[in-house]
C-alpha cells in the first residue's frame, strides 16, 4: 500500500481533482482534495503529505504563488498542472520550485507514473543511511561539499537548502568534474525516462539551482558549455 504516502490534490475544478484521486487511490496511495490555494495551505499546514499535485489557475491564490510559499521550507515533491502548454508557463512553474508538471487534458496513468518517479527520488533524497557510511559518500569541489548520505549540501561551510531534483542533478554533476553532461543525459540520470527535444525542464532547473550556489558561493559553480551541455569543474 505504498508506505500509507499522502498526496495533497490540489484543484478548483472538481471532477479533475476526483478522477486524479481514483487513480492514486487505486494504486495504493492515501489522497487529500483542495479546491483552491489557500484551502491547500491550511490542508498541508494540519496534515503531512508527501507529493502535492498543484494546478496553476485557481481562485484566492494560485498554484504558483501556493508553491512558492511551500517552498520556503518544504523540499516536497510538486507536480504543476495547467491547462496552458506554452514553455513560459512551463518555465513558470518550475523557477516557483515544481518538480515536474504536466498540461491539461493530460492522461491520468501518465500522471501517476510521474507521481511514482517523484515519490521515488524524493524518499533517495530523505533515506539516510548509517552514520559510518557517511564518509564514503562525501564529494566536494571547491566551496561545494555534498553528502550523498545525508542528502546535505555545504557552500562555503553554509548549509544548502536543495529540492531533491536540484541535489540530484548536482550530485551528478559534483560526481563526474569536468564531465559535460548534455540536457539528455542530464534527464535521463535524474528523471529516467525518455526524454524529448521541446522538453526545457532540464534548463530550468540548473538556472534554480545555478542561482541558489551563486548567492552562496559568489561564483559560477556550474559551466555551460554551449551547443553541448552543462559541468562542474574539478
Amino acid at each position: 500500500m505504498n508506505n500509507n504516502r499522502r498526496i495533497l490534490i490540489v484543484d478548483d475544478e472538481k471532477e479533475i481533482a476526483e478522477l486524479i484521486q481514483i487513480y492514486l487511490q487505486n494504486e495504493g496511495y492515501e489522497t487529500e482534495l483542495a479546491h483552491n490555494g489557500e484551502e491547500a495551505l491550511e490542508r498541508f499546514a494540519s496534515s503531512t503529505f508527501h507529493a502535492v499535485v498543484l494546478d496553476i489557475m485557481m481562485p484566492k491564490l494560485d498554484g504558483l504563488e501556493v508553491c512558492r510559499r511551500l517552498r520556503r521550507d518544504q523540499t516536497v515533491p510538486i507536480l504543476m498542472l495547467s491547462a496552458k502548454a506554452e514553455d513560459m508557463d512551463k518555465i513558470m512553474g518550475l523557477m516557483t520550485g515544481a518538480d515536474d508538471y504536466m498540461v491539461k487534458p493530460f492522461n491520468p496513468l501518465e500522471l501517476v507514473t510521474r507521481i511514482k518517479s517523484l515519490l521515488r527520488r524524493s524518499f533517495q533524497y530523505n533515506t539516510t543511511p548509517t552514520a559510518e557510511k557517511s564518509s564514503e559518500h562525501t564529494l566536494q569541489i571547491g566551496p561545494l561539499k555534498i553528502d550523498k548520505s545525508t542528502h546535505g549540501v555545504l557552500v562555503n561551510g553554509q548549509p544548502l537548502h536543495l529540492t531533491s531534483t536540484e541535489f540530484n542533478i548536482l550530485h551528478l554533476l559534483v560526481s563526474h568534474p569536468g564531465r559535460v553532461f548534455s540536457a539528455e543525459d542530464i534527464f535521463q540520470h535524474v528523471w529516467k525516462e525518455k526524454y524529448f527535444e521541446s522538453n526545457n525542464t532540464v534548463m530550468v532547473h540548473i538556472s534554480k539551482l545555478r542561482d541558489k550556489l551563486e548567492q552562496e558561493a559568489g561564483d559560477k559553480l556550474i559551466v555551460t558549455v554551449w551547443g553541448v551541455g552543462y559541468k562542474i569543474e574539478g
